[in-house]
């Protein structure tokens, strides 16, 4: 992210002239992703509230506003306490479902990979 200063105030640059994918992730209280890795793209996430979120082992709060980058092959997974958490996800490279590699998921999906 790149922080553009105006006259009458800044810009928050997320992505400029890049193949990526923009969405938002918004997670009930006391849900969470699935611990995941992606090979074909990096991520960026920008909080819009706080929340938590998981990098390999490490877990850690993410205040409202900050950003928290995921690389290529990094597990990570978004997770939420006793409230919501949103977060503004920016997939860089081209985006395939497939390209998800689910290492835990509690909800049974397919595809999750075994320990």
């Amino acid at each position: 992210m790149e922080i553009v200063k105006k006259p009458w105030g800044h810009e928050k640059v997320f992505s400029f002239n890049q193949i990526s994918t923009v969405k938002t992730l918004n997670v009930n209280p006391n849900q969470l992703l699935s611990l995941q890795k992606h090979k074909k793209r990096k991520e960026m996430w920008y909080f819009l509230t706080e929340g938590y979120v998981q990098l390999g082992k490490k877990k850690k709060k993410v205040k409202k506003g900050n950003v928290v980058i995921i690389n290529k092959n990094t597990p990570h997974r978004l997770f939420a306490k006793n409230s919501p958490v949103s977060v503004l996800e920016i997939s860089f490279g081209k985006f395939e479902w497939d390209d998800i590699i689910r290492l835990e998921d509690g909800y049974n999906r397919r595809g999750t990979t075994k320990k």
